[in-house]
């Protein structure tokens, strides 16, 4: 009888699950972004969004949560309810680096969020003043090698994702170059325009118009291949091998989301980032689409987290909060 019982209350719950899926969406979706209006995550949001919507039938609300690192919208979103009602605009930072420069986090990457699926790549560009007299990356290897801690690198700030590009550049090219942290991507960019650091690896879209009206000299894309938006300059990983430091975007949904729900998603924005208007929007902002399965997600952060945690730590970087 109580096998009975069992089963039946199984049927009954799995019932209910699917008639939940059948009807999701039945109200708007909020999609918390990390990030001010205007940044790179943001205009992902805001191109996926109308076509994700679309697909579902339901409006997609973006939410913008800036400030701490990210570590505030992480935090709405990771104890928001896990209804599929609310998502997440994941990236590097806050997925994997994050954890290893904290010392407490008021979420956890992998346990508070349910991978949904990359979205997107925003490859890193390693750039120089055009002063220096280095024209591709063999080049300024060997002018660091010369002259040890007489090259200087800015960064939107210690830990950052720009930061520790640096440093995986450094350890796998075996150089010694001086890192100069500035609060923000924008006085760095400035300071390097006026020559007063040598090198730089910037947001792709940030960094374009620089490089395109030749006050910045792009010397290779942190990317695992060429950039569309920068096909004649080449991967950083054409002379370091397996070298990769992009910016990557992905949508996750609190832990405990039901599962129909995520395939349902999954599903959707495949279809998304497939489309042709979707694409041109990205390569036109220095972006490139990406798509995976829910599993793929999970194991690409679980590697990511691995990745970062390990150049913090041989860069002897500081934890914040204590």
């Amino acid at each position: 009888m109580k096998l009975r019982q069992t089963i039946a209350m199984l049927v009954a719950m799995f019932a209910i699950a699917l008639l939940n899926a059948q009807s999701y969406p039945a109200k708007p979706i909020r999609f918390i972004v990390p990030f001010a209006p205007g940044g790179g995550s943001d205009i992902i949001a805001r191109i996926l969004s109308p076509h994700l919507g679309t697909l579902l039938g339901q409006q997609i609300i973006i939410d913008n949560r800036p400030g701490a690192g990210t570590i505030i919208g992480a935090e709405v979103a990771a104890h928001a309810p896990a209804d599929g009602y609310t998502l997440f605009l994941g990236i590097t930072g806050t997925m994997a680096i994050n954890p290893s420069m904290y010392r407490k986090l008021p979420y956890d990457p992998v346990r508070d969020f349910a991978p949904i699926a990359l979205v997107g790549t925003g490859p890193n560009v390693l750039v120089v003043h055009p002063a220096l007299p280095a024209h591709s990356i063999k080049e300024l290897i060997a002018m660091a090698k010369a002259h040890p801690g007489k090259l200087s690198y800015a960064s939107a700030g210690t830990g950052g994702a720009p930061h520790l590009a640096g440093e995986l550049f450094k350890s796998m090219a075996g150089v010694d170059m001086v890192h100069i942290p500035y609060k923000g991507a924008a006085p760095a960019t400035v300071d390097l325009l006026a020559g007063q650091v040598q090198v730089m690896f910037a947001g792709m879209g940030a960094a374009l118009p620089f490089i395109k009206s030749n006050r910045l000299r792009a010397l290779g894309v942190a990317g695992s291949k060429r950039s569309r938006a920068l096909p004649a300059v080449p991967a950083i990983a054409e002379v370091l091998k397996v070298f990769e430091a992009s910016t990557w975007f992905a949508v996750y949904a609190p832990a405990g989301a039901p599962p129909a729900v995520i395939s349902q998603l999954n599903a959707a924005l495949a279809k998304v980032v497939a489309l042709p208007d979707v694409e041109q929007q990205m390569t036109a902002q220095g972006y490139e689409p990406l798509f995976s399965t829910p599993d793929e997600l999970k194991t690409y952060t679980a590697s990511e987290i691995a990745k970062w945690a390990k150049v913090i730590r041989d860069a002897n970087i500081p934890k914040e909060g204590g």
